[in-house]
This record gives structure tokens, C-alpha cells and sequence, in this order.
């Protein structure tokens, strides 16, 4: 027999070399070339025998749908953003920050799914005790007869769970703390991570069990380990969360089985976790009076539409170079707006420090939110409220332009429901049925004008003088 020639391939990049070497010569990874043993005549196919398969192929028409049809995990948010729930024989990742709750929320849905059908489900952890889950079970509410518990980080004995156990939903906490005997490496090492997410994958697809894993994430927010990770499993979501905020957000970073543009929201407590179906007054300060240096936008996250509120605050200063500060915003997106706000808008911050930021925790990315930001400075720096009831929505370009933005109808319709009457749009852009008033500006200064800002601060210094 011929011998068997070593190879060493890259996990991230697939890029081979001679030899072992620590960090990969094609993509610049530390620690992922791994050894690969080639046989040898398998360079081309055409010598290759062929092997009557196990399943014939069949007609894509008599291929039967219902087998991935999506069950409800009892969690209304996670629901949203798999698609309607989880998929028989599927594999989600959920990854996110280490205390952002992870845990909680999977046990939370391992005992909604055993509650609200006559199936169980299996929660293995390994890097907690079975004492600590139960005291997490105890003080979030979720004991239950079929929810079952095992502390164990070797893969074979967890298959030995799952043969006793005959779950339909898996959980395992985390996928980076797990180690399957018949591969190399350290727990935690690529090789470790992707031997265990192919085999829980291999157990997925043959047994028909849901498998839930956590996934741990590194310092710049990607899920840890190799890439390859997220191409094994069927679903990948991101846990996000302040740790000085209550407020929690499911994202769709991969799915095999629906879309990937929608948002859960949830608020973590002392007794849980919590759907917020209505996330958008976590984000508006509820006041009786407009004050100063206000404004409220609606931002799409995904396909879902929060109204959110943005502050600005401006003070005099001595100093050379003024301060700016900025908190849930992107802090380039509003320095272009201060710039557009003095040359285009003739509102001077010169001297002035401009404070501008998010309520509740929101974060505000997208361009939409651009001309909320400018009136609500300029009415800082006016010390003049905007009109009460107002929304303000719009894009703001270099030459003081007021742009379109996408997916206005759906803003304004969750703007209206939440009782917002009048709105400031770009133009060209106002929906047909709308009972808010609607008022299409064209540049910075035409929305500055309409809002009153100017003509007030007039009128103001009119009377003082």
C-alpha cells in the first residue's frame, strides 16, 4: 500500500502548505492550519469508483415541504426573527457578548417549548453547574417536568443523553466549552470547535432534534473560532445588549429558512427575560411639553420601524477647539451634519461645545435620522422647542439637501399609530393616505423656516431688545 502523505490546510481560507506553520501564509490567521491526511490517487475524479447512494434522488416535486416547517418556540420575538420558529433538524448559533444572556434566554426557551407541547427538551451546559441553571430556572420561572439538565462537556456522554433522553430540542451552552474525544486540540481550539458543530450538525440532520448553541464572540463582535463555523450550522443570530441598559436585541445574521431583516426586542430583569413587542417607547422620553433641543425620528432596523427620540445640547465655551460628544449616533455622520448646519443652515457653532445623543439605549446609524439631528441642535442652540406632535424624517447631503429615505410609509404609519400628527419629509416622498400633516422640505434651510425655529428666535430678540 502506498503511504499516506500529510498535507496541512487552513480552516479559515483553505489555502495548503508543505508544513506546519503557526500563522497562515494566505490569510494571516494565527492557529488554523491543521494537518490533513490526503490519499493518494484521489487528485482526479475520473479514476474515482462510484457508490450506489443510500436515498435515491427523487423528483423535486414529490420532495414533501412540511418536513422544514418552522414550530413555534413559545418566544414571540425569537419566533420573529427565525421565520416563525425553529426548523426540525436545524442548527442555530447564537452568539454575543459574555453576561448579555445568552443563558437565560435559551433556557427560557427550552421550557416554553416543553410547557406548550407533550415533547422535551435537553439543556447541556458546559460552564455552569446543574446547581446554578436550577437556581437561574428557579428565579426566572422556568422548571418544568420535561425540561431536562445534564452538566457534561464531553460530546460522547452528551450523545449518551440524548439517546436516553429523546429530546426534540437541544440546547448546548456553549459550543466552545464542548470537546469531542476523537479530534485534537484544546477545548475551545478551532479544531475542537469545528469537530463538535459538525457532529452536532451530523446528529441535526439525522436525527431530526433542533439544536440551540451558544457561541461566544471576540473582542471585535464576530462569533469565535473559525469561519467555517457559520457556514456549518442553518441559522446565525447575534445577542446585542448595554450592559448599563435593560434592553436586549435578537439579529438575523444568517438563515436558511427565512429572512434575515427582522429584530427581536427583549428586556432583561431580575426575573427573566421579556418580549417587547412595542420597543418604540423605550426610545421617546414621555414629557407633557416640547423642550429645547428635541426632535423624534423613526428608524428601520430591519424590517421594523422604532421611533426614537434625539437630543442635542449646545454651550458656550472659551476654548479654542469646542468639544463634540456624541452618544448612539455615528460620530462622522453628525460632525457632517454641524458642518451643513453652519454653512448651509446659518445656525454658527463655532463656539459652542454640541452634545448629541439617543434616549433609552437606541442607536441610530442610518441616514434617515439626519435632519432630526440638525433640528434638534439648531433648536438647542435656539432654545426653542419644536412644535409638539412632530416627526421629523430625512437625509441631509453636503449641499444642504434634503434626501429621500427608504421605507418612508412604514415610518410614518408607526409614527401615526403611536399619535404623532404632523411630519417633515424630503420631497417627492409624501405617502397618499396619511391623515398627519405632512410638510416636504427641500433643504435644511427651507425645514429650519417651517419648523419656526428662526422666525421665533426673531421675534424672541425683537422683544428683549
Amino acid at each position: 500500500m502506498a503511504k499516506t502523505k500529510p498535507i496541512f490546510r487552513c480552516s479559515a481560507c483553505s489555502h495548503e502548505v508543505a508544513k506546519w506553520v503557526g500563522k497562515c501564509p494566505g490569510c494571516g490567521a494565527w492557529g488554523t492550519v491543521d494537518a490533513v491526511v490526503a490519499e493518494p490517487g484521489t487528485a482526479g475524479a475520473g479514476g474515482r469508483k462510484a457508490m450506489l447512494p443510500s436515498t435515491a434522488a427523487a423528483p423535486i416535486s414529490q420532495i414533501d415541504s412540511q418536513v422544514t416547517k418552522a414550530r413555534a418556540t413559545g418566544v414571540g420575538e425569537l419566533d420573529r426573527v427565525l421565520g416563525g420558529g425553529v426548523v426540525p433538524g436545524s442548527v442555530v448559533l447564537l452568539s454575543g457578548e459574555p453576561g448579555v444572556g445568552k443563558s437565560t434566554l435559551l433556557l427560557e426557551v427550552a421550557h416554553r417549548w416543553a410547557a406548550q407541547r407533550d415533547e422535551k427538551s435537553l439543556y447541556v451546559t458546559a460552564e455552569e453547574s446543574a446547581g446554578q441553571v436550577r437556581l437561574r430556572a428557579d428565579r426566572t420561572g422556568a422548571v418544568h417536568d420535561r425540561v431536562y439538565l445534564a452538566s457534561e462537556s464531553d460530546l460522547s456522554i452528551v450523545f449518551g443523553h440524548i439517546e436516553q433522553v429523546h429530546p426534540s430540542l437541544l440546547v448546548v451552552d456553549s459550543v466552545q466549552t464542548m470537546l469531542a474525544p476523537e479530534a485534537d486540540g484544546v477545548i475551545g481550539g478551532v479544531t475542537q470547535v469545528r469537530a463538535v458543530t459538525i457532529a452536532l450538525t451530523s446528529l441535526a440532520k439525522a436525527s431530526g432534534i433542533a439544536v440551540l448553541m451558544v457561541g461566544h464572540v471576540t473582542k471585535d463582535g464576530n462569533v469565535a473560532g473559525p469561519r467555517t463555523l457559520e457556514h456549518l450550522v442553518d441559522v446565525v443570530l447575534q445577542f446585542e445588549g448595554d450592559k448599563n441598559s435593560t434592553l436586549r436585541m435578537v439579529r438575523g445574521i444568517k438563515n436558511r429558512f427565512g429572512s434575515t431583516d427582522e429584530v427581536g426586542c427583549f428586556e432583561l430583569h431580575e426575573d427573566g427575560i421579556a418580549c417587547v413587542d412595542d420597543p418604540s417607547g423605550l426610545f421617546l422620553h414621555h414629557r407633557t411639553d416640547s423642550v429645547p433641543g428635541t426632535a423624534v425620528t423613526v428608524a428601520m432596523d430591519g424590517k421594523r420601524p422604532l421611533v426614537g427620540e434625539v437630543q442635542g445640547l449646545t454651550v458656550k465655551t472659551e476654548i479654542p477647539q469646542p468639544r463634540r460628544a456624541v452618544s448612539g449616533l455615528d460620530y462622522n455622520r453628525v460632525a457632517m451634519v454641524l458642518a451643513v448646519l453652519q454653512s448651509r443652515g446659518r445656525v454658527f457653532l463655532g463656539k459652542n461645545d454640541v452634545y448629541a445623543a439617543t434616549v433609552g439605549g437606541m442607536r441610530l446609524a442610518e441616514p434617515a435620522a439626519d435632519l432630526a439631528i440638525a433640528l434638534a441642535i439648531a433648536s438647542a442652540e435656539a432654545d426653542i422647542a419644536l412644535p409638539p406632535g412632530w416627526v421629523i424624517l430625512g437625509e441631509v447631503g453636503l449641499a444642504g439637501e434634503v434626501r429621500k429615505v427608504t421605507g418612508l410609509a412604514r415610518r410614518l404609519a408607526e409614527a401615526e399609530r403611536l399619535g404623532f400628527t404632523t411630519a417633515l419629509v424630503p420631497p417627492g416622498s409624501a405617502p397618499m393616505k396619511s391623515t398627519m400633516k405632512i410638510h416636504e422640505v427641500n433643504d435644511i434651510r427651507a425645514a429650519i423656516r417651517i419648523a419656526g425655529l428662526r422666525a421665533r428666535r426673531a421675534a424672541r430678540e425683537e422683544a428683549r431688545g
